[in-house]
C-alpha cells in the first residue's frame, strides 16, 4: 500500500532540477547576506592595515588608545602616554580614531 502512495501520477515526469532548487536557493542566499558581506569587510580592515602610517591614532583589539610612532612590517610602535611606547601586532589595531569626535 506504502509503494502506491509513493509512485509518480501518470504523465509527469519527475524532473530532477526541481528537487535540487531549495538547495541552490539555500545557497545563494547565504552568498549573499554572510558570505560576501564578510569577505567585504576582511578585505577593508587587510586595506585599514596596510595603510597605517605615522601619527594616526588608532585602538588595540584589547581597548588601548595611542598614537602610532613607528610602522614596521608586521608590527607598530604605539604611544599611549607621554614616554610610554608599546609595540604591537598589526592585526591587534582595529579602528582609526583620527576621524572620532574627541570626548572630554
Amino acid at each position: 500500500m506504502n509503494i502506491i502512495l509513493m509512485m509518480q501520477p501518470e504523465g509527469q515526469d519527475a524532473n530532477p532540477w526541481m528537487s535540487f532548487l531549495p538547495l541552490l536557493l539555500i545557497i545563494v542566499v547565504f552568498y549573499f547576506f554572510m558570505i560576501r558581506p564578510q569577505v567585504k569587510r576582511q578585505k577593508e580592515t587587510r586595506q585599514f592595515r596596510e595603510s597605517l602610517s605615522k601619527g594616526d591614532k588608532v585602538v588595540t583589539t584589547g581597548g588601548i588608545y595611542g598614537k602610532i610612532v613607528e610602522v614596521k612590517e608586521t608590527t607598530i610602535i604605539l604611544e599611549i602616554a607621554k614616554d610610554v611606547q608599546i609595540k604591537v601586532d598589526k592585526n591587534g589595531i582595529i579602528k582609526d580614531m583620527s576621524d572620532a569626535p574627541q570626548q572630554r
